[in-house]
């Protein structure tokens, strides 16, 4: 929305997520405690506060990104630093002064170093927390490292990422850029700084090429790789970790990071906790007939561990990453479909066939664009129970055999699927 549509205040969330951006930076009152709310015309939005300083002039203080700091936790600031402003006490000197009297806390290397720790906290995958440390330590920490996170500059922001891109590593330079973002957007929320200097460095970024697909296979091509599958050699915990993959559609690294406490076996639902996915977006998976049957027997396995796929010994809390990729290729078929790949059929099939692409979209769990990530919270969870059961029964026909009656059968399914489920206003494919 328009900030000119602002009917009242204080503002409540819903019209802060969807004030739109504007060709300059603008700030709107929040309401109350000299409390504002900033939004740029990149569309990031952030808080601050303004105060009286000492000298009897006015001036901002940060505190905080929106995504990072709810309004309501922006106001707590504003009124903690208000009333100790009141009793003489300016708090944001003193910060100001421990920054330029060079506290080793405000030190981007340490302040980056509580960041990692929290993205463990929230259970990054442990590829990317190493990926994060080799970043940190190669081409973030030689430039700025050194320096106190409120001497950070644009320039020196700028010049990680050139440093980067120089070397052609565009899909390293992408993720550095973000998690440069990240880091100062933690420093911020924390009260370590006021601004994020690595804000705009997309504006001036070398474009990333077109990643190209995973490996992965059409309807013709799965009878006979369904059928080796069923005859696989590896051990039983691998191959449910295989088809589970296989029949939700998931991220390989949503199936090996499952806890047993996140299932509904009541509800036939598998809940899949926000810091688990890429989006950062609580996920609910339908489970199906398969994958009821699967599960069952897998606990019988290692119902006792806190994940369905534990890892061997004291080194990996569950199976690696590679495990599901290596369990295809000694069946035949390294580099013909991956885990990952297997989302790529999912999705192909389920096209194919005439299943909407909200619904196929809400089971892979796309992220949402634009203000549809606002607006638009269905998850479809009937509607993708019916079609996720359809996609169980149709590869069990291509691995058996696919008759002109099964054939039939599952057409007349996604009729009375569309009949039952008429189309809503923006469901198109």
């Amino acid at each position: 929305m328009k900030r000119s549509d602002i009917k009242r205040r204080p503002l409540s969330r819903t019209v802060l997520e969807a004030l739109e951006p504007e060709a300059k930076e603008y700030r709107e009152n929040y309401g109350t405690d000299r409390l504002y709310f900033v939004v740029n015309p990149s569309g990031n939005k952030r808080w601050e506060l303004r105060y009286k300083r000492h000298d009897g002039k006015w001036g901002w203080h940060g505190l905080g990104s929106f995504r990072d700091v709810s309004a309501e936790s922006a106001r707590n600031k504003a009124i903690e630093i208000n009333n100790q402003l009141k009793l003489g006490v300016d708090v944001i000197k003193q910060r100001k002064e421990q920054a330029e009297a060079g506290s080793p806390k405000l030190n981007f290397k340490s302040i980056a170093a509580e960041w990692i720790e929290d993205r463990k906290d929230k259970r990054r995958a442990p590829k990317t927390i190493s990926s994060m440390e080799a970043a940190l330590k190669n081409d973030i920490f030689p430039v700025v490292g050194h320096k106190q996170i409120t001497e950070v500059t644009r320039a020196e922001c700028l010049k990680i990422q050139s440093s980067i891109e120089k070397r052609n590593a565009l899909n390293t330079a992408e993720k550095v850029r973000v998690w440069l973002n990240e880091i100062f957007r933690f420093a911020i929320a924390k009260g370590y700084c006021d601004n994020n200097p690595a804000v705009y460095l997309v504006d001036v970024s070398t474009p990333t090429p077109e990643s190209s697909q995973y490996p992965h296979l059409l309807e013709k091509e799965l009878p006979a790789f369904l059928n080796k599958l069923a005859a696989s050699k590896s051990g039983h915990v691998i191959q449910y970790a295989a088809w589970l993959t296989i029949y939700t559609a998931s991220r390989p690294g949503m199936v090996r990071f499952a806890e047993w406490s996140e299932l509904d076996f009541e509800e036939q639902v598998w809940h899949v906790p926000a810091a688990k996915m890429k989006t950062g977006v609580a996920h609910t998976v339908p489970l199906t007939s398969q994958v009821i049957c699967i599960l069952l027997k897998l606990r019988e396995l290692t119902g006792r561990s806190k994940y369905l796929f534990p890892g061997q010994g004291s080194v990996n809390a569950v199976i690696s990453e590679n495990t599901i990729n290596k369990c295809f290729a000694l069946i035949g078929y390294k580099d013909r479909i991956t885990g990952h790949g297997s989302r790529h059929t999912a999705s192909t099939l389920l096209s194919e066939h005439g299943w909407p692409s909200t619904w196929r979209s809400a089971q892979l769990a796309h992220a949402k664009k634009g203000l549809e990530r606002i607006y638009n919270k269905a998850e479809f969870i009937e509607r993708r129970r019916v079609m996720m059961q359809w996609y169980c029964d149709y590869l069990d026909y291509l691995k058996e055999g696919m008759s002109a009656n099964r054939k039939e059968e599952l057409a007349e399914r996604v009729r009375a699927a569309h009949a039952k489920y008429p189309r809503l206003k923006d469901e198109d494919d």
